[in-house]
């Protein structure tokens, strides 16, 4: 490759000129061994490797043992386990309950169920709440959903 004033940077020693050092190898980037000179050169200074090592020994972890910590945080089985009660919700109640009342939240084995009027909440809390709560513990477990508390919403 030619540049003006006819200089050839394809020569070895206009490559050289212009490095203000000379060219070195540079290792591979992550976790390596610790080569024996080094180790060696490190116990004659009296530096520890040993947490040098483990660092770089554990940095590297498999995606397995990482995902049941990371559902956990996220709460997957709960957010699950809310869908679920939704879709059961929808298909086994009557029509026009599941038209004016939805399940909003799950704690501590209480479904917290909005309605949409004082009417409909008034007709679910006093004739349908025993079929309600019987068809969930049928589908989910009495442990699951023991109370179920419906509001205005």
């Amino acid at each position: 490759m030619q540049l003006g004033n006819n200089v050839d940077l394809t020569k070895p020693s206009f490559k050289a000129a212009m490095l203000p050092f000379p060219p070195r190898h540079i290792p591979p980037r992550g976790p390596g061994k610790i080569a024996a000179r080094q180790r060696v050169l490190a116990q004659w200074n009296g530096v520890d490797l040993a947490p040098l090592e483990k660092g770089r020994r554990d940095r590297a972890r498999p995606a397995s043992t990482l995902l049941p910590n990371v559902l956990k945080d996220l709460r997957m089985d709960r957010r699950r386990a809310e869908a679920e009660i939704v879709k059961v919700w929808n298909h086994l109640l009557d029509p026009h309950i599941v038209a004016h009342a939805q399940p909003t939240g799950l704690r501590n084995g209480t479904l917290f169920v909005s309605v949409d009027s004082n009417v409909w909440l008034s007709e679910i809390v006093r004739y349908r709440r025993k079929e309600i709560l019987d068809r969930l513990h049928h589908s989910f477990g009495r442990e699951f959903i023991a109370r179920i508390s419906f509001r205005v919403a």
